[in-house]
């Protein structure tokens, strides 16, 4: 089937990485790696109705890296074309090779060991090709946007919605014996409604994003549900500067989430730019939090059967209990540290929170009665994270909260606070949950942040 949707097969991105790798050898390179891809894609945006853009990609591309030297002794260099033909691969590989004969010697560099490798990588199911044609896709974000007009009169204007489909395949390959590749898609379906007039506008969004087209909401339940979170922001007020518990929606967990990766990665570490550092065996979340790393789901958008290097993935605990049991390191950011790569060269793959305490009923208005009295977050804005200390400050607007029921939507607030101080104040987490990337959680609820205000 992935045959048939790409000019390349997966036989054809094998040899040619195998030419690739021959070249470097005869050129003298010590080691070598290279990743030949391939992918086609359809973007359509519709806006009040009407199309915005409608964009289709084919892109194919090969990127080289060479090794001169062994280790304490190495040197690197990398180099990249869109040109398969078998000069521009001798090219790539001379040019990759002349910046590694200029580069300072780096002694932790070069290709994983080989034990690491994934040889025998499995098929876990992540191509579905949507092979939709430009009016099909347009078609389908009219019914979203004409989804959320419907709701209510006040829905004046949109942003737009968009419907992208895009399939891609790659192979990887290095000197140590490693070759693996395969094929996989993600397609999505969004809209951005606007609801008010004047000074009183708000703007909401809501998507779907899977590997599977099947498995995309249907249009009309994304435009309805957008255009109900816009209205709700509507006539929002201004919070004075308080103390409170603040509940974070599923979506904005997830961004939690990714802050303690970042904060855990090994560039951050061996850098020392973290204020997670040396946090190996230390106690980081509330005792009741759990995070799992499972990189073999089924169809799932986090998955793969090895990393960007090649290294085999493996399902584990990253936190259990709230003490931290690994780390995300790279064959290099392992080797800076003492220690051994844990296949996340790239990132994370299918990350899930939860915590012990949550109950099959904790659902979003379960979460609002823990809440109790507070502040329920459901737009963040600007950076305002300091990974060196941990501080925690940003711009958000969402909901003010009395006895577990929503009272009215607030805005131009800024919540701050520390993320380990966060971290290990995590009192809930809800069964709400959301996938958002390669992240899941339900809402968060933390126990007390500053509101800073009017």
């Amino acid at each position: 089937m992935s045959d048939s949707v790409f000019i390349h097969s997966q036989a054809q991105l094998k040899q040619i990485a195998e030419d690739v790798l021959r070249f470097a050898r005869e050129k003298g390179a010590s080691d070598a790696a290279v990743e030949a891809s391939e992918g086609n894609g359809l973007a359509v945006t519709v806006r009040k109705g009407n199309i915005e853009t409608i964009e289709q990609n084919k892109d194919k591309g090969i990127g080289v890296t060479v090794y001169i030297g062994e280790r304490p002794h190495v040197r690197r260099g990398n180099a990249s074309t869109s040109d398969f033909s078998r000069q521009a691969l001798r090219d790539t590989v001379d040019a990759a090779y002349n910046i590694a004969r200029f580069t300072a010697e780096d002694d932790c560099a070069g290709l994983p060991e080989a034990d690491t490798l994934e040889m025998q990588p499995r098929d876990l199911e992540l191509f579905y090709p949507w092979l939709i044609s430009a009016e099909e896709a347009t078609e389908l974000a009219k019914r979203a946007e004409a989804a959320a007009f419907a709701v209510d009169k006040r829905i004046t204007n949109s942003e737009g919605a968009s419907v992208y489909a895009q399939q891609s395949h790659f192979v990887a390959a290095n000197s140590r014996g490693f070759i693996g590749g395969y094929p996989y898609s993600r397609h999505t379906i969004s809209v951005a409604p606007i609801a008010g007039k004047g000074a009183n506008m708000q703007r909401d969004d809501w998507y779907s994003s899977m590997r599977d087209p099947k498995d995309l909401a249907r249009p009309e339940d994304i435009g309805r549900y957008a255009a109900e979170r816009a209205l709700a922001r509507l006539n929002a007020r201004k919070l004075d500067t308080r103390k409170c518990p603040v509940l974070f929606e599923a979506p904005l967990a997830a961004g939690l989430l990714g802050a303690f990766v970042q904060a855990v990665s090994g560039g951050a570490l061996y850098r020392k730019s973290t204020f997670l550092l040396d946090s190996l065996g230390q106690q980081v979340f509330a005792p009741h939090i759990q995070i799992l790393e499972d990189p073999h789901v089924l169809g799932a958008v986090g998955s793969a059967p090895f990393d960007e290097e090649g290294v085999k993935t493996s399902r584990r605990d990253v936190v259990r209990d709230g003490v931290v049991q690994g780390y995300f390191l790279s064959t290099y950011s392992a080797r800076k540290l003492g220690m051994k790569t844990t296949g996340n060269a790239g990132g994370s793959h299918n990350l899930s929170l939860t915590s012990a305490l949550t109950a099959p009923a904790d659902d979003f208005k379960a979460m609002l009665k823990k809440l109790g009295t507070g502040l329920l977050v459901t737009e963040l804005m600007g950076q305002g994270v300091n990974y060196v200390t941990g501080d925690y400050s940003r711009g958000a607007s969402g909901y003010w909260v009395q006895n577990g029921v929503i009272q009215y939507p607030v805005e131009e607030i800024t919540i701050a606070g520390n993320l380990k101080d966060m971290f290990a104040k995590i009192v809930g987490v809800g069964a709400d949950t959301l996938i958002r990337g390669t992240k899941q959680t339900g809402s968060i609820l933390i126990e007390e942040m500053t509101i800073a205000g009017s």
